[in-house]
């Protein structure tokens, strides 16, 4: 039930709501981005549970290659980990730390949206909300959490550096952490989330289709997908790519 939901739930991007165009959607499947490398912390390497064990970028590695991509360092350590997690899980899937990362920049600037930023623990320093999804200009969708999320009881709004609605929250949050909570707010949890639903349903992210597919299944647009992949890469060729 879960899986075949994934096809119709709405996630959505600040910058994709100023760019819109009614009916936008892909002609054609677009190569897959090249994976970005990383060097892994060799003491975390083959633990799969919450992110502070599991396959988490050397510390010196991440220091380059955040001041390489203008990522902060406490969200590409979320992305990596994200990424290693998912793999994991699914082993054909081949997601990059680099696409998780495209995404998280097109939706909310990696959490500093808004003036925003992530505290040590991944937080974001405040709620990261999208529009209203009120039909006006925008989806229609209805409240879905009673406004538990997005503190609106009437619509929804998408949530979080990832940009989550709701209801697919509901479905697909996961606790990337190990603090006991799924919270779209936490970097940790948000990336984790993404990386697992852009894994859903057999995808092989090394693909062109598989990769385009993961990316229009999050947002249902071609100018969003361009942008996602020439973001995720960007981040390869500036850090180099996986051997």
């Amino acid at each position: 039930m879960a899986v075949s939901l994934f096809a119709v739930c709405l996630i959505t991007a600040f910058s994709f709501w100023a760019t819109r165009q009614s009916g936008a959607d892909v002609r054609g499947a677009l190569s897959a981005p090249l994976r970005a490398g990383v060097k892994l912390d060799m003491f975390s390497t083959g633990i799969s549970t919450a992110v502070d064990v599991t396959p988490s970028p050397d510390a010196q590695w991440l220091i380059r290659a955040a001041a390489q991509t203008g990522i902060p360092a406490r969200a590409l350590r979320a992305y990596v980990a994200a990424a290693a997690t998912a793999n994991v899980s699914a082993p054909t899937c081949g997601i990059g730390w680099n696409t998780v990362a495209a995404v998280g920049s097109v939706e909310s600037a990696h959490g500093t949206y808004g003036g925003g930023s992530l505290d040590t623990a991944g937080q974001a320093s405040g709620p990261i909300l999208g529009p209203s999804l009120n039909g006006a200009g925008f989806a229609a969708i209805a409240d879905t959490d009673a406004g538990a999320l997005d503190g609106d009881a009437r619509w929804d709004h998408a949530v979080g550096p990832m940009q989550f609605i709701p209801s697919t929250w509901q479905l697909v949050g996961q606790d990337g952490n190990g603090d006991g909570t799924a919270d779209p707010f936490n970097i940790d949890d948000a990336a984790l989330s993404a990386a697992t639903y852009l894994c859903a349903r057999g995808r092989d992210l090394t693909t062109a289709q598989g990769w385009t597919d993961a990316i229009y299944s999050y947002n249902q647009s071609d100018p969003y997908i361009r942008q996602v992949r020439a973001q995720a890469t960007a981040y390869a060729a500036k850090t180099g790519t996986a051997e």
